[in-house]
């Protein structure tokens, strides 16, 4: 109500200053209702936001009217993404660099950003084979960081959390699609261990405190790229994911594509997932924290899949991507990964009808946007 009055107010004053003659009286106002409406954008926290999801998350926040701080760590992600946002939307969001597991740090960044009205937690170690390589790194640091927000939340009254979750906790279901009613399953690797004790950690916490709202959304696999090509999925090192590697082997940058297995019982023997565009996936955050903001929770906690409800195969992905691009690729097939499920995706229904919300973009277009985002990077014409 107070932004249609705003806006209502905004353009009657546009008109009013256009018509005047002592310009030099409204300028100052229209000057000061600049800043008035500045200072009545809501504050997001988008931990990660940097990142890959973060990223497309904070275009889309600042496309939204909202005013998103980002904090992250940059263990595998740039602050020059920062600048790429700005040329996206014309705003460069406030960044601070720490490390959420530093507790005295998350207090400190709270003491200086007063009236956050909620926050999107992204930041996590997030690779399954790497996680169960390092299990420890995985458990100290997506768990820490939780909590350490949730006691912040507590203590300085944010009481709105969207929680960056996976279809890794339904394991390897028996039945497909999974709804959000599917039980959960022993997780595969510590990286999908973290997820499911994460959604216990908040379920919990908010059942203990019922000031605290919260929405678990749980990611099937994310792909893609902004469609400026400005941003999109740069892991630091060797890729742990599919689709950059892709991309990366398409550059010139690696050899050869591995492809984990052909044994699995699918249609080709490679595993099969539930690829979503980048940037629907970003969208659905804005609806999930609008959902929240407008008290249109069902329920103090909450939980949406996202992904398109359709199943694709490693090999169907390589053959896509060959197709959509042209470009021919050296793929490899290995054994099996750790920690990998044989196949899975998700049923969108509940998410469709409950926030509103569907993925719009095609199979092609997410592979084309993602080779698009690689091509800009590296100067390849």
């Amino acid at each position: 109500m107070q932004n249609l009055f705003f806006n209502t107010f905004f353009k009657l004053l546009i008109t009013f200053i256009y018509r005047s003659k002592k310009n030099h009286h409204v300028i100052f106002l229209f000057l000061w209702l600049i800043r008035y409406q500045k200072s009545m954008k809501q504050k997001i926290l988008i931990t990660g936001g940097t990142g890959y999801i973060g990223s497309h998350t904070v275009v889309e926040l600042i496309n939204e009217g909202f005013e998103p701080i980002v904090v992250d760590n940059l263990s595998n992600s740039s602050a020059d993404v920062l600048d790429n946002i700005e040329k996206i939307t014309g705003t460069k969001p406030v960044f601070e660099q720490f490390d959420l597991t530093d507790k005295a740090k998350l207090d400190a960044f709270f003491e200086k950003y007063t009236n956050i009205k909620a926050i999107i937690h992204f930041a996590a170690s997030k690779a399954v084979g790497e996680s169960v390589e390092k299990p420890l790194l995985y458990y100290r640091n997506n768990l820490v960081s939780l909590m350490n927000l949730i006691d912040c939340q507590l203590k300085y009254g944010v009481s709105n959390i969207v929680f960056s979750s996976s279809c890794t906790v339904y394991g390897q279901p028996d039945v497909l699609p999974v709804t959000e009613k599917t039980s959960r399953k022993d997780a595969e690797s510590p990286y999908a261990n973290t997820k499911r004790v994460n959604e216990d950690i908040l379920h919990d916490a908010i059942h203990a405190n019922p000031q605290l709202n919260g929405i678990s959304l749980r990611y099937f696999n994310p792909i893609g790229a902004h469609p400026s090509a400005l941003i999109g999925e740069l892991p630091l090192g060797v890729p742990q994911n599919l689709v950059p590697f892709i991309t990366q082997t398409a550059a010139g940058l690696r050899g050869e594509l591995k492809v984990f297995g052909n044994d699995y019982d699918t249609p080709d023997g490679s595993a099969i997932r539930d690829y979503i565009n980048v940037v629907d996936l970003a969208k659905a955050h804005v609806v999930a924290i609008k959902r929240m903001l407008n008290g249109q929770s069902k329920a103090n906690y909450e939980i949406f899949n996202l992904g398109t409800g359709n199943g694709y195969s490693v090999l169907e992905i390589v053959k896509g991507f060959e197709k959509a691009t042209g470009v021919k690729l050296n793929y490899k097939i290995v054994d099996r990964r750790a920690g990998d499920i044989e196949k899975i995706w998700a049923d969108t229904t509940y998410a469709n009808n409950e926030l509103g919300w569907k993925a719009e973009a095609t199979l092609e277009e997410t592979l084309l946007s993602a080779w698009k985002w690689e091509k800009n990077l590296r100067n390849i014409l």
